[in-house]
């Protein structure tokens, strides 16, 4: 099970550091993708970084340059920080780990739900003055 924290209220231009952890394996064999959810919008990946011995990391356009994933192989967490905050950023954020993929195969398809086998329940990002 894939549990994240880290989320809550904060103004526009704040940061957070969301947190993915999981009990009962371990995460560094896996590839592990961010996903955001807001109020009536499609779910869209917004981060991932590769599994195994890889250290590959992927942003949507959105989140490039405010966004870095990486992982605590030692706490079994994968971490995403969110610098300068923006309002449509609001969303409940959700970490997900899929089997890892080559390179090519993972660039390609890291931005698509399919692609992970195991979901966590979400943590809410609330950008607001």
């Amino acid at each position: 099970q894939l549990v994240e924290s880290g989320g809550g209220l904060v103004q526009p231009g704040g940061s957070l550091r969301l947190s993915c952890t999981a009990s009962g394996y371990t995460l560094d064999y896996y590839a592990i993708g961010w996903f955001r959810q807001a109020p009536g919008k499609e779910r869209e990946g917004v981060s991932c970084i590769s599994g195994n011995t890889d250290v590959d990391t992927y942003y949507s356009d959105q989140v490039k340059g405010r966004f870095i994933i990486s992982r605590d192989n030692a706490k079994n967490t994968v971490y995403l920080q969110i610098d300068n905050l923006k309002p449509e950023d609001t969303a409940v954020y959700y970490c997900a780990a899929g089997n890892p993929r080559t390179p090519m195969q993972l660039s390609r398809l890291w931005v698509y739900w399919r692609t992970y086998d195991y979901w966590g329940q979400g943590t809410q990002v609330t950008v607001s003055s």
